[in-house]
Formats: structure tokens, sequence, C-alpha cells
């Protein structure tokens, strides 16, 4: 079997996107642009809607860490996810847990778990749109796919927290 990956030792969250997407032979758009910070700026960059982008949050609930997915429009209702999930607590991630379990800085992070071992849960909101727009492991650049592309390769688990 050949590997989509480059060869040497680390491939970058990029690489391992792109190698996953095309295993599972997926169409997608790869855009670079300027480095990007904000759910806005990254839809102003790209020139999409907000809530076509796919914002992924790490989060730690009661005693396990998890990939959150939800439109870049919209917020964590930390009421519903607590329910939805059944735990106790939930809490945003901080910036050295997220590094230790991604190696990426917040607001980079792709909406993958299945690329860093964290399990993934989107809102159904973001079926809305037929394409998502997500940094790729960098602040500057993107992919955009097809959302049902992204729910066929990923398989997130669906739950109600935006």
């Amino acid at each position: 079997m050949v590997s989509a990956l480059p060869p040497g030792p680390d491939p970058t969250v990029l690489d391992r996107i792109k190698a996953k997407l095309a295993s599972a032979g997926i169409a997608f758009h790869e855009l670079h642009h300027a480095a990007v910070f904000t759910s806005e700026q990254a839809a102003a960059v790209r020139g999409t809607p907000l809530a076509s982008g796919a914002k992924a949050l790490v989060v730690k609930a009661d005693a396990a860490f998890l990939m959150l997915v939800l439109p870049a429009d919209r917020k964590l209702d930390s009421k519903k996810l607590r329910a939805a999930l059944g735990v106790r607590s939930a809490r945003f991630a901080n910036a050295d847990e997220i590094l230790e379990r991604t190696g990426l800085k917040p607001g980079s992070i792709p909406p993958f778990g299945s690329l860093f071992g964290l399990p993934t849960y989107c809102d159904p909101s973001l079926s809305a749109n037929s394409s998502i727009n997500f940094n790729a492991g960098d602040h500057s650049v993107s992919i955009q796919m097809a959302y049902a592309d992204y729910v066929r390769t990923e398989q997130p688990t669906p739950a109600e927290f935006a």
C-alpha cells in the first residue's frame, strides 16, 4: 500500500489532513492566506459566510478531552453540552492542554479529532452548509470541503451544543 503522506518522520497536520481526504477520494480546496486569529477574520479572508466555518473546540468534559465542532457563527452552550453528553462538568481546554493534545495553537485546529485521538462531536446545525471551511493546522492555511464528505470521513457523533 502506498502512503499519501510525504516521506519523513513528522508530517504536518496539513499533510495528515490531505492524506486522509485523498485516501477517501474526497475533493477539497486548499487556500493559503494571511494569518487569521478569529472566525470573522477567517470568513473574510476566505470570502465565505461565517456560518460555513467549522469551529473546532477542544474541551474537557468530566475527565476526558474531546473535540466539538460547530458553525463559526454560533457559541458553545455549556448547559446543552452537559445534557447532550451526560457529563457533570465541561470546560475549554487551555492553550497548554491544546498544545499537548494536538501540537497546535488555539484557532488553527481542524475539525478532525481523529487526527489527535480525540472523540469528535458535531452540532447538527453545521449541516445547514453544503460546504465547510476550516483552518488546517495553521493560521494561514484553510481547507474547504463538502459537509457530507466531512461527515463521511470523520464520522463525528451528532450532539446539540451550539
